[in-house]
């Protein structure tokens, strides 16, 4: 059966999350445990909160290798504002800590201007020219709003990772995807329409990626 977990580890409002795909009319599942999350169809890591924590948490839980397990069988991920960060190799957020490295590339503060505002919080849009085509992206037209809570931002080595940017001071990447893995810098449960909209793009990319492996 196809199924939608969304990962507990402690750090994030979960609850606004699934309920954002009831909305759309996907059930999905909170759990921390390992083998429901080895399981699942698609895979959700929200997250709130500090970097560090975050991995520590999600080692405590022993997930690591249930995430890495299940992006390399090819099945849907989806990051939600930290649990983009966590992608990365290394944050240096309080320090310098290790990521998952699913994604070359560091998590770094702003560095901008004094009249710009950090943590960067509220509505704000995409370009999309980076990866206009890829699923994630589409019917939310050519510079969708969002909204945004966040201090740090992600810095991929690696550019054809980065399907959207947005402009803070400078620009800086709102969406990574590449196949079965996408996050985004800003909460899509937050984000009304769009938000709504792109949730449904990720549970359809499950179609998308099981006509592939069959071709």
């Amino acid at each position: 059966m196809s199924s939608t977990i969304i990962i507990d580890y402690g750090m994030g409002n979960l609850r606004s999350v699934q309920k954002a795909f009831e909305r759309i009319g996907e059930p999905a599942i909170i759990s921390s445990h390992a083998a429901t999350i080895a399981a699942a169809t698609r895979v959700v890591l929200p997250g709130v909160g500090a970097f560090q924590d975050s991995i520590a948490a999600l080692r405590q839980h022993d997930l690591i290798n249930v995430i890495k397990d299940h992006i390399d069988a090819d099945r849907p991920f989806l990051g939600i504002c930290l649990g983009l960060q966590l992608l990365m190799d290394v944050s240096l957020e309080d320090g310098e800590h290790e990521g998952l490295g699913i994604i070359p590339g560091t998590v770094q503060r702003f560095n901008l201007p004094a009249e710009y505002k950090i943590p960067h919080m509220g509505w704000n849009q995409l370009e999309c020219s980076s990866q206009p085509d890829h699923r994630l992206l589409q019917g939310l037209g050519p510079e969708p709003w969002f909204y945004f809570v966040h201090s740090y931002h992600v810095a991929p080595t690696d550019r054809s990772w980065i399907a959207a940017t947005t402009d803070y001071g400078r620009p800086f990447v709102s969406v990574v995807a590449r196949n079965n893995v996408m996050a985004t810098q800003f909460h899509p449960e937050k984000s009304q329409s769009c938000g709504m909209q792109l949730l449904r793009n990720f549970v359809e990319v499950t179609a998308d990626l099981a006509t592939a492996s069959v071709e």
